[in-house]
């Protein structure tokens, strides 16, 4: 399925608050925090050559974020940053003055830093980024996870430290519960999906997020005519979007959310014109996309700047994991999990459909950008559905 933005808002400036949060100015100050990290390093920008001959267009780059900071996730730059941030900010308090990055492993802040515990839900990659950065910083973490969520995902934020529970049902369970039982201890709630009051700590997860589209346009050799981006909630989506509606102004690319068929809150609130909850159906092999009920600031954001909407099916996200392990010719394999390539699955599905093309002005002088959201953060899960495993097509890559 496929729509072009039609809402009221779109093509309107941001809201104020929102414009503050997706600033150049605060996606610099993000850099300057991850340049405090000990394991950070810029993820490589990945030219796709053969397939951008293959489809028809001038090019397509692909930002792979399955190395970042070591959990193999672009969410490593959401959850662990905002609660750096809330760290400082209440070590600023309790201190009475200003605290900088640079003082984060001073002993004052370690100590205000070991009396706050964080909780979050999480499908796996925004839980594991929260608990590393309670880890780096000293403080208690809580992590809620649902059924769905495989042992494995949940032993590699475990072994951060951070104390699990297990939820049934699904992700809104999981944040519903989060919710109820951070209220009753007095934890504090970092979460990468927003609803009525509570806003700015999602805000900031997001605004992590930047960092990774600040490293691309410094890589990338022409600017992207077209950007595909997968969603869930609609957090990376909405900061990709908001950054480049706000650094690029009319100049900006063409811009299409992507979204799991059997989950797709974002199609059908834009779809809507409004934030809508969708029935929970049969769950989708994009796990990490697998949401139901959209962030309410990625909407307010995506309503204004997303030029269009588009659905993948199943059989779309397996194709294109085993398709960037074993890729056209020339280009190198790519490890992506069941929901990394999925921005990617987007741009093929449209550039099959000659309607969609249209719409969305694709020819053969686009240029596109996507991102590899995650490698395999399930290693099993991945070597089922790719036939090997993740370090043998990481071998494959290196003899190429």
């Amino acid at each position: 399925m496929f729509l072009m933005n039609s809402n009221l808002e779109y093509r309107q400036p941001l809201v104020e608050r929102d414009a503050e949060i997706l600033s150049v100015a605060a996606a610099t100050e993000v850099e300057r925090h991850l340049a405090f990290r000990d394991n950070h390093s810029e993820t490589p920008l990945v030219a796709l050559s053969g397939l951008a001959a293959e489809v028809g267009v001038a090019s397509i780059h692909m930002k792979d974020e399955g190395q970042r900071l070591g959990l193999g996730s672009f969410k490593a730059l959401g959850g662990a940053y905002a609660v750096t941030r809330l760290v400082l900010e209440e070590a600023s308090y309790r201190l009475g003055r200003p605290v900088d990055i640079a003082e984060l492993k001073s002993p004052d802040v370690r100590a205000v830093a070991s009396m706050m515990t964080v909780a979050c839900a999480t499908d796996g990659n925004h839980g594991r980024s929260v608990a590393q950065g309670a880890s780096l910083v000293g403080a208690k973490a809580v992590i809620f996870v649902h059924s769905g969520v495989s042992d494995e995902r949940v032993a590699a934020i475990g072994r951060f430290g951070a104390e699990m529970i297990r939820v049934d049902g699904n992700y809104d369970n999981s944040v519903k519960e989060t919710a109820r039982v951070a209220e009753e201890n007095g934890w504090i709630i970092v979460s990468d999906t927003s609803w009525p009051g509570y806003e700015r700590i999602p805000g900031l997860v997001m605004q992590g997020y930047t960092a990774l589209v600040r490293e691309a346009f410094r890589q990338i050799p022409d600017s992207p005519t077209h950007v595909f981006i997968q969603s869930g909630v609609g957090g990376i989506a909405a900061a990709v979007a908001g950054y480049l509606a706000i650094a690029y102004g009319e100049n900006r690319p063409v811009f299409t959310v992507v979204d799991p068929a059997r989950a797709a809150c974002l199609f059908e609130t834009a779809r809507a014109g409004h934030p809508v909850s969708i029935d929970h159906g049969e769950s989708t092999v994009m796990a990490m996309l697998e949401c139901y009920e959209p962030s309410l600031v990625a909407w307010r954001i995506l309503s204004r700047v997303a030029d269009g909407f588009i659905t993948v099916e199943e059989e779309d996200a397996v194709a294109i994991m085993k398709r960037l392990a074993n890729p056209a010719a020339g280009d190198p394999p790519i490890i992506a999990g069941e929901s990394g390539g999925v921005g990617l699955a987007g741009f093929l599905r449209a550039a099959a459909d000659p309607a969609i093309k249209m719409a969305l002005h694709l020819d053969s002088s686009s240029r596109i950008f996507v991102i590899n959201t995650e490698g395999a953060t399930d290693p099993g899960k991945y070597e089922q559905i790719v036939g090997s495993t993740p370090k043998a097509v990481a071998a494959q890559g290196k003899t190429a």
